[in-house]
């Protein structure tokens, strides 16, 4: 295949470079940055689609942020690209913040009591769920009694919180980034325009200067065949 990596990564190496990129997170967000300004369209469909990307970093649907983006960006009329470019707002560094953020606000709105143990014991109710749906799964081919008690309590305890406490974040920080980008976009694309300008008028201009040098030497040898004219 065209596409395909020469050097097949190990999941070690895949799960490194989801935690640290290779060439670092400074040169992952100048890559996503300059992909973003290039995108070949309207300043704000751009700016709504970066706002559509950042709110779905602030959505519990881990591993689906993408498919998140990509139906709001559309709602919204946003770019989808920019969208899906948004989401980098959610990374390894930031998950753990705007997990935090997230359940506290969610368990206020609830009136549910924000415990401790809900941040600290969340990779361990996440285990649990993800523990019922593998048993689950194999207690429909086993006949095996199903239980979802480490589901139903993730889901009472994390994710609905999460999802019900990450609007107003989410809507927070999606308009005050869609908001600082749509200048900087528009900026950054009127100045490309000018340059892209620029470069063709000086094409043109060499082309004028390039046709115009055979007509003075055609000029030159006319005068210089009627002079011979005359002297005959």
């Amino acid at each position: 295949m065209v596409f395909k990596r020469r050097d097949r990564r190990s999941p070690v190496q895949v799960a490194s470079e989801f935690v640290y990129p290779r060439g670092g997170w400074t040169r992952a967000f100048h890559y996503v940055k300059h992909r973003v300004r290039r995108l070949p369209d309207s300043p704000d469909r751009i700016a709504r689609g970066i706002g559509a990307g950042v709110f779905a970093a602030f959505t519990p649907f881990y591993g689906l942020h993408f498919v998140v983006a990509a139906v709001l960006a559309r709602l919204l009329n946003g770019n989808i690209l920019a969208a899906l470019s948004g989401t980098f707002f959610g990374n390894p560094l930031t998950y753990v913040p705007i997990g935090v953020v997230s359940l506290q606000t969610g368990h206020f709105l609830l009136g549910t009591r924000f415990r401790k143990g809900d941040t600290h014991g969340l990779m361990g109710k996440f285990a649990d769920a993800m523990g019922d749906l593998k048993d689950n799964c194999i207690a429909v081919f086993t006949g095996r009694e199903a239980d979802w008690h480490g589901l139903s309590r993730f889901y009472d305890d994390v994710f609905f919180p999460y999802l019900v406490g990450g609007v107003i974040p989410g809507i927070i920080a999606g308009l005050i980034c869609g908001y600082l980008s749509l200048p900087l976009i528009r900026t950054y694309q009127n100045r490309r325009r000018a340059k892209i300008k620029a470069k063709f008028e000086q094409i043109k201009r060499l082309a004028e200067a390039k046709a115009a040098v055979p007509d003075s030497n055609a000029l030159g040898s006319e005068q210089n065949r009627k002079k011979e004219s005359g002297d005959v």
